[in-house]
């Protein structure tokens, strides 16, 4: 008996890793998404230092909030692309796990290329968004800020940040067609 709960309780502190399909670009996403867990730890440690300043020393900050909602973005976002190369992103397994190996090949490659072709999509989205929030009608580079009375730019350096990562995700989706068209059936 402790042999199973010992089994059980390794296999839910493992690290998942990116499935084959993803290659070596799954690879690094899933090596980079630590940078983004460590930065939900730092944001439960700037809520903690903001309580602390708060009601301990009647001294609040300006900057913790935003800071936080930030950090707390980007590692949102990063999940996205995260959670693609590991493939356990959203999929309607009802009909799919009852395929055999050669139509389940044929719906990997249909769900990976409609996944992609959202991706770009999104990202063109983004881009128009990223075109007001990075730019001036007069056409100068100046960020978006908050607009608070700290008044950082995360709200433009979140845009870009989205941008960027919808593109990486579409070049996971096209990595995964390419990868699902090669595969054989099993």
């Amino acid at each position: 008996m402790p042999d199973i709960i010992d089994e059980t309780l390794s296999s839910h502190n493992e690290t998942p890793e990116p499935v084959p399909e993803a290659g070596v670009f799954g690879q690094a996403v899933n090596a980079v998404g630590i940078v983004f867990a460590i930065g939900i730890l730092a944001s439960a440690g700037l809520l903690m230092y903001e309580v602390v300043m708060r009601y301990a020393f009647n001294a609040p900050t300006r900057w913790v909030h935003e800071t936080v909602v930030f950090l707390s973005a980007i590692a949102f976002v990063y999940g996205g692309l995260y959670a693609a190369a590991i493939d356990k992103h959203i999929r309607v397994v009802i009909f799919y796990d009852r395929f055999s190996g050669g139509v389940r090949r044929v719906f990997d490659v249909l769900i990976s290329l409609t996944c992609l072709v959202a991706s770009v999509f999104f990202a063109w989205a983004a881009w128009l968004s990223v075109a007001r929030a990075a730019w001036t009608p007069q056409g100068d580079f100046r960020l978006e800020t908050s607009g608070s009375a700290w008044n950082p730019p995360y709200p433009g350096l979140l845009k870009i940040f989205l941008l960027v990562i919808l593109i990486l995700l579409a070049v996971q989706f096209a990595i995964f067609t390419v990868n699902y068209l090669r595969k054989k059936a099993r």
